[in-house]
């Protein structure tokens, strides 16, 4: 039966199993996945960014998988590589006859690949850090809204991001973007919707085991590396607040006090993201988290048919 889309995206916040229901898709459909979380591209930052690579898992074979541990720990990897690297992946599966299932809830990277955002790689702009050395966070804030809304929050996130979010706004203002060839594209999308009691539960329960898995010592061999402080930083949440509290700027019980309210408030980010995402014109198909997995399935499968 021929399928009416040629990729499978499946979305939705933090700790709704949107993982375990890309890898159960791509089995049934004998395709592979293509990662669309920020921060498991990186080597080394596997308990924080819940990079359980056992999921990936099904009746004892295992899904390929893509874009998961492809940049060291301390890089800053950005949404027009991700986008870049994206559309080779989806190639080579279009090539080989894979189906490719994206998952993630990154919204910004998934939307750049929906939307085929015209993107362009932006260089270090040394003469603005330098201009910019020295201000604190709530000016360069000021100073990147003048360019743009402040929907993305992760952009003042610290001194380092907001640097580099005027750069490259900067940039764009310089420099018009040009067209470039992308392919055509047509997603079905699925978004797990999981309730805010149960999303509150979980998040809260797998932050307490993620800690008790060595979430603290893996932050800690990453800063004994050689990793700055401040790159940790930017990568915000776990890496965030695990290096202020390793760095002594926060005691350990503050620290997860915090840490619990950051992750919650980062999975409402991601629902505000998604719901802007279908009033600008991107369909989604919300599905219960809590319908069997069967069900899910199948009601995926008559979307895609």
């Amino acid at each position: 039966m021929k399928k009416k889309f040629n990729l499978l995206c499946i979305t939705g916040p933090t700790a709704s199993g949107k993982t375990a229901l890309a890898v159960r898709m791509a089995a049934e459909l004998e395709g592979e996945v293509i990662s669309a979380d920020s921060r498991q591209i990186y080597r080394g930052m596997d308990i924080g960014t819940g990079k359980d690579l056992g999921e990936y898992r099904y009746k004892g074979k295992t899904v390929p998988y893509h874009l998961i541990d492809i940049a060291d720990a301390g890089y800053k990897y950005n949404v027009f590589q991700y986008q870049q690297d994206f559309l080779r992946v989806w190639s080579d599966c279009e090539a080989r006859g894979v189906f490719p299932v994206l998952c993630g809830g990154s919204g910004l990277y998934i939307e750049a690949v929906l939307k085929a955002y015209r993107l362009l790689s932006v260089p270090v702009n040394a003469a603005l850090r330098e201009e910019l050395e020295g201000k604190e966070l709530g000016e360069l804030t000021r100073i990147l809204s003048a360019y743009r809304p402040l929907h993305n929050t992760t952009d003042t996130d610290t001194v380092k991001r907001a640097v580099r979010a005027i750069e490259i706004e900067e940039y764009y203002r310089e420099h018009p973007v040009k067209e470039q060839e992308f392919p055509g594209l047509e997603p079905l999308v699925i978004g797990v919707d999981v309730s805010r009691e149960i999303r509150r539960e979980r998040i809260t329960c797998r932050l307490q085991e993620r800690l008790e898995q060595g979430m603290v010592d893996e932050v800690r061999k990453l800063l004994e590396s050689g990793i700055p402080a401040e790159d940790l930083l930017y990568y915000g949440l776990e890496y965030k607040f695990l290096t202020l509290y390793l760095t002594g700027r926060l005691e350990y019980r503050e620290m997860v006090e915090k840490l619990n309210v950051a992750i919650h408030q980062f999975a409402k980010r991601q629902m505000t993201w998604f719901r802007k995402m279908e009033r600008d014109g991107v369909p989604i198909h919300w599905i219960d988290a809590a319908l069997p997995v069967e069900e899910k399935v199948e009601r995926i499968r008559q979307l895609l048919f």
